[in-house]
């Protein structure tokens, strides 16, 4: 077990400190910094700090919601920091609870295992992932002994632990609180111990978790780390916090022309927010950009796209986007799906033409009003549909394919 004393190593860096530029990590997008002075003066000292970024591989897609941590994570490599990406493989398998009004089922080591793959990848179009350290934290969870365990929690008082904002609201619901969810932020925050972090980020829902971490660590000989919490983002719905599940998310390797689509999907109020959160503009290059809110929106999918897919693929999507939704038109380059039958159901269209994944998902989108061919709507998952070449099948304001029996 990782009980350790601090240590009094420093690794000085070359590089000349930018004060400006650490006020702008300090601040932009940031919603608490505990110690703030500590952290500052840590920063112009020219010791290399490690930060420390946890992520929970509980879905196999990264998204915008999660680049802004990511991005706060590359502000601190940009200036010479290590970066430290502990990746949950253990902790999925118990599940966080933060902003869960009730029990987040755990994930199994098999579904975790599927979500990592192309995990890292994703995550290297933000960091770079050559310089940082990437570390599991099954490693020294899993190897805890219940003895362990249980001097480990001895360190910190169950008062606290249920003082979690989502936890009072439970238990004055009568609702259920498994035991296993008050360990997770202790082996969240262990995770800090076993690391030695002198930094951890994270969104401002995990504020809890991280501060426990800080508390372990000073019980546990180190120095306390200190926090950066970032502020969340909302998805394109405008309403909750962007997330796969609720189908309000940009991925990080959508498409350019998918991509490009959501982000213009964005409601008007959070454009500003997008810009601040999810792009490299300062504040000055902001208050120049145009007010029209539609030359604004545009502007806004031009740089996320880029970022992902570079600034050629980013115009592509713009002119798709212009002409498909402006000019009510087709795209041009919609790629082409052999079907071999002569009739085929809707649902079983959807499937076999790959624009969905599964059965379900096409009779709630058709149900819905998302599905065209030839530019008519279709609202029976039933019907049986007679496939003639070159029929266009259309999934939603932005997933075209075109049909050919050849």
């Amino acid at each position: 077990m990782f009980f350790v004393k601090a240590s009094d190593t420093l690794h000085l860096m070359s590089t000349v400190v930018d004060e400006r530029k650490i006020d702008q990590l300090l601040s932009r997008g940031v919603t608490e910094v505990i110690d703030r002075e500590h952290l500052k003066k840590a920063l112009l000292s020219g010791r290399q700090l490690r930060i420390k970024l946890g992520i929970d591989p509980t879905a196999p897609d990264l998204h915008l919601g999660h680049s802004v941590v990511l991005r706060k994570l590359r502000e601190f490599q940009d200036l010479g920091h290590k970066a430290i990406l502990v990746i949950g493989d253990f902790t999925a398998t118990i599940g966080d609870p933060t902003g869960k009004n009730a029990t987040r089922p755990p994930l199994t080591e098999k579904q975790v295992k599927e979500n990592l793959k192309g995990f890292l990848r994703q995550a290297g179009r933000v960091i770079d992932a050559r310089k940082a350290d990437i570390v599991y934290n099954s490693k020294w969870l899993g190897k805890l002994r219940a003895a362990e365990i249980i001097k480990l929690v001895s360190q910190l008082s169950a008062q606290n632990m249920l003082e979690r904002e989502d936890f009072k609201k439970r238990l004055a619901r009568r609702e259920s609180l498994r035991l296993h969810e008050l360990l997770y932020p202790v082996m969240q925050g262990y995770d800090s111990v076993a690391i030695k972090a002198d930094v951890e980020l994270g969104g401002n829902d995990q504020l809890f978790n991280v501060l426990v971490g800080r508390e372990l660590q000073g019980k546990l000989g180190l120095a306390p780390q200190d926090i950066l919490t970032v502020t969340l983002l909302e998805g394109t719905d405008g309403k909750e916090k962007m997330s796969k599940s609720l189908g309000n998310y940009v991925a990080l390797e959508d498409a350019p022309n998918e991509m490009f689509g959501k982000v213009m999907a964005v409601k008007d109020e959070l454009v500003s927010k997008y810009f601040k959160l999810c792009t490299g503009i300062s504040d000055e290059e902001l208050a120049a950009l145009p007010k029209n809110p539609r030359e604004l929106k545009l502007r806004l999918a031009v740089e996320i796209t880029t970022l992902y897919h570079g600034a050629k693929a980013a115009e592509a999507a713009k002119q798709n986007f212009i002409q498909v939704f402006s000019n009510k038109g087709i795209p041009n380059d919609i790629p082409t799906v052999v079907i071999a039958s002569h009739g085929i159901t809707l649902v079983d269209l959807l499937v076999e033409a790959d624009l969905v994944t599964s059965k379900s998902e096409a009779r709630r989108l058709i149900e819905q009003g998302g599905v065209k061919i030839n530019e008519v709507r279709k609202s029976d998952p039933t019907e049986t549909i007679a496939i003639t070449d070159g029929m266009v099948v259309q999934v939603g304001p932005r997933r075209f394919v075109r049909i050919s029996r050849r």
